[in-house]
């Protein structure tokens, strides 16, 4: 497909913050500096009112609370993340959680639970066998009786420390809770919104994007101007959900030989190798607003897990007026380019500050982080040489 010359997606977004802060206010990260605009980046042909790079804290502040909580989401608006992300799944009565995935034996206390004993059970999501206990088969009110614990306590042992605290919040409660931050602190709360496993749940009678549409109606997020953006490894979630309504859209990228789970079940061929062709990303701005690909697809690793040289694909993706938000950096050893290790405890921090120079210099409009703080200072400094 050509690419059809229109209003800038980028532009678009730039303009987001500033319709909404004259129309809802749905939080507002962010010091005085940022409130009087020093330092933030422009959309083509309108200011925008997110800094250029924007730190997106992953699954909130999910390096120093269990994430998916609202101590991870409130910890990561004080921090001043710019922008906070949601994945959702559904309960078996129709409401919208927020959860990495649907199987929660590893983020919640369920397994303490012999109530829920005989919910233990094998599932085939996205042609993988998962053996767990899955939100589907709860009603709200019991996924309410759970607590939330840490997912990784190995890596990060003191988030342990806040295991029990939170419960499982509603896409509902957080949608509240932005708005009130939003009066109290007087700019919006930006949020990223994932459907997870949407092809899975509509099969359900779960569909996601109808459900996620009428809560952002709910809210007055379903302009173009909304401060949330709606992201999902499926193209053809983020294609519906441009149909129901107009808030931005983004499509995830897992590795080259990745194809996503709709494409399989469509029988269409393509991989993300092909997604990120100028053909495919064509394609993917005829009915998305960005990308959010991994980090190995804005700088390849080498063998020996190294940085590489950076592809084309931030300079593609921007000449189609595309965002790009890849995932994920987090300051651990282990889940570092080699290049930026420090010592030989893989959960002791490394050099992420040079990790995240090295990813700022190919032009990426944010980045997910689990630490945001730390992604914040160094957004800071890359806007300072600029």
């Amino acid at each position: 497909m050509a690419h059809q010359q229109r209003p800038g997606r980028r532009a678009v977004l730039g303009a987001t913050a500033l319709g909404a802060a004259g129309a809802v206010t749905l939080g507002a990260p962010g010091t005085a500096q940022a409130a009087a605009g020093e330092g933030y980046g422009r959309w083509p042909g309108r200011p925008g009112r997110l800094p250029v790079p924007a730190v997106i804290a992953h699954r909130g502040a999910s390096g120093y609370r269990p994430e998916h909580t609202m101590g991870a989401y409130e910890l990561a608006l004080d921090l001043g993340a710019d922008v906070i992300e949601q994945d959702l799944v559904p309960t078996k009565d129709g409401h919208l959680v927020c959860r990495h995935e649907n199987e929660i034996g590893g983020t919640t206390d369920v397994a303490e639970h012999a109530e829920f004993a005989d919910r233990r059970t094998t599932k085939t999501i996205d042609g993988q066998a998962v053996t767990g206990w899955f939100t589907e088969d709860f009603t709200l009110a019991e996924l309410k009786t759970l607590r939330a614990v840490e997912r990784i306590p190995r890596q990060r042992q003191h988030n342990t420390l806040y295991n029990g605290r939170w419960d499982v919040p509603t896409f509902a409660e957080v949608l509240d809770w932005a708005r009130e931050q939003g009066r109290r602190r007087g700019r919006p709360v930006w949020l990223h919104v994932e459907t997870k496993h949407p092809s899975y749940f509509r099969a359900l009678g779960l569909g996601l994007e109808e459900r996620l549409a009428r809560q952002l109606r709910r809210h007055r997020l379903h302009r173009r101007d909304a401060p949330v953006f709606v992201q999902s490894f499926e193209p053809s979630s983020i294609q519906r959900m441009a149909r129901l309504v107009d808030t931005p859209g983004v499509v995830l990228l897992w590795t080259a030989d990745w194809r996503p789970w709709d494409f399989e079940e469509s029988g269409d061929p393509r991989t993300v190798a092909d997604l990120i062709t100028p053909e495919g990303l064509d394609w993917i701005a005829s009915f998305a607003h960005g990308i959010g690909p991994t980090l190995e697809l804005v700088i390849p690793q080498r063998a020996d897990g190294t940085l590489g040289e950076p592809t084309s694909l931030v300079r593609d993706a921007h000449a189609r007026d595309l965002v790009v938000h890849p995932y994920t950096l987090r300051n651990e050893n282990s889940f570092l380019p080699a290049g930026f290790r420090r010592g030989e405890d893989p959960n002791a921090y490394g050099d992420a500050f040079g990790a995240l120079r090295a990813y700022f210099a190919t032009g990426i409009d944010g980045i997910f982080a689990d630490q945001p703080d730390t992604a914040l200072l160094a957004a800071a400094d890359h806007r300072r040489r600029r």
